[in-house]
């Protein structure tokens, strides 16, 4: 399991990450490859995560067929210029700096709200107003740390969303709908708890999908119904409006087919 480069020059890679690819390292993944080690590997990064023990030996550290480590370069080094997430099963779109300029840049456009992110998500339910907007704070659980809610004092939250097409699910004698999804925020789980909070969980999502029907859908789709599509974004150093696009994978896609017929 690996990604796709879609694009590449001397200050950007923009990769689609295959569903069930952990993007970022850490002490729970010593046991599987990870999108960081795949790019750590793809760009020559001499040094990975997991040998960084302090700034002085990224300081000291350079490789002339990678990076050169600053200290002040410390995030752009230890994520691997990995500029933001998608979570472990949600396929698409991801962006890597290849540079510390770069990384500062594309942070501070994320930061802005300057690049824009289009998601795919089939949901549970009929959604009958074909255009709208979920604005409500998400944040961490209290209760459980592995998982986020709407709370009140959340951080802001702001997904839009349009209808593409309405489904009736034969085996479960219920409505689908296939939404297209703009979030303006990137708070973790946004799209996910938006939508079970608006009434419309995620098919096959094993986190807000309820229990019971997560354990259902599961049985005929392995990975949740979630698709970053598309992203557009000011070139770091061009400035030029770049625009990029992933195609739904084929076990999604597959799926709908099944749904129209």
């Amino acid at each position: 399991m690996e990604p796709k480069v879609i694009f590449e020059d001397n200050d950007i890679l923009v990769l689609d990450k295959p569903a069930g690819m952990i993007v970022n390292k850490s002490d729970t993944t010593k046991d599987e490859e990870t999108l960081q080690d795949w790019v750590e590997k793809y760009l020559k990064i001499r040094i990975p995560k997991s040998e960084i023990r302090n700034k002085s030996e990224i300081q000291n550290s350079n490789d002339q067929n990678g990076f050169e480590f600053r200290d002040s370069n410390f995030e752009f080094s230890n994520r691997a210029g990995i500029v933001h997430r998608l979570d472990k099963e949600t396929s698409g779109i991801l962006l890597v700096a290849k540079t510390p300029e770069a990384f500062e840049n594309m942070q501070k456009q994320f930061k802005e709200r300057k690049v824009k992110k289009t998601y795919l998500a089939l949901v549970h339910g009929e959604v009958k107003i074909p255009e709208g907007e979920i604005n409500v704070p998400v944040g961490r659980l209290p209760w459980n740390r592995k998982r986020f809610g709407v709370l009140a004092e959340g951080r802001e939250a702001v997904t839009r969303y349009r209808v593409i097409s309405n489904f009736k699910f034969l085996i479960s004698n219920e409505q689908l709908t296939f939404l297209e999804l703009y979030p303006e925020t990137g708070r973790t789980h946004q799209i996910r708890v938006h939508l079970k909070y608006f009434g419309y969980p995620i098919f096959a999502d094993p986190l807000y999908g309820g229990r019971k029907t997560a354990r259902n859908d599961r049985k005929i789709l392995s990975r949740i119904f979630l698709h970053a599509a598309k992203i557009s974004f000011y070139h770091p150093k061009s400035g030029e409006v770049i625009s990029f696009e992933s195609q739904l994978p084929e076990q999604l896609s597959q799926f709908l087919e099944k749904l129209e017929s």
